[in-house]
């Protein structure tokens, strides 16, 4: 039975899974502890991403800090504009506001703007020569 499942492909070993899963939340009627912990990713996965970068900015700090005023200022306001958007995001998302047309196109535009400029200024900070 093992050498059959090493053998099985991966993904349908991986949907299997998930189908397990999801009958057992089926038959064992755990829907809402499945709402509860999806809630909980919601607001875990921002914190560990914030978190992330946190580590990321602290450890390149002393470097960041050599830069030009100008650099430092595209850099951190790029950076807090796109954690201001998806923070606004997800205070929409437990307001109940649904962000679609024009303000999910808003939102996308900001933070590809914002990701650009400070890949820009990583990229110039970091050209030795020619």
């Amino acid at each position: 039975m093992r050498r059959f499942l090493a053998n099985v492909n991966p993904l349908v070993r991986g949907l299997a899974v998930v189908a397990l899963i999801a009958l057992a939340v089926i038959v064992l009627n755990l829907g809402n502890t499945v709402a509860s912990l999806f809630l909980i990713a919601r607001i875990a996965f921002p914190l560990a991403i914030a978190f992330f970068l946190f580590m990321l900015w602290r450890e390149r700090r002393g470097e960041i800090a050599l830069w030009s005023t100008r650099q430092q200022f595209a850099f951190y306001g790029g950076v807090l504009t796109v954690v201001a958007a998806f923070v606004a995001l997800v205070v929409a998302g437990f307001a109940g506001w649904s962000v679609t047309g024009l303000a999910a196109l808003a939102l996308v535009l900001t933070v590809l703007l914002c990701v650009y400029a400070v890949y820009r200024v990583w990229r110039e900070t970091h050209t030795y020569g020619g």
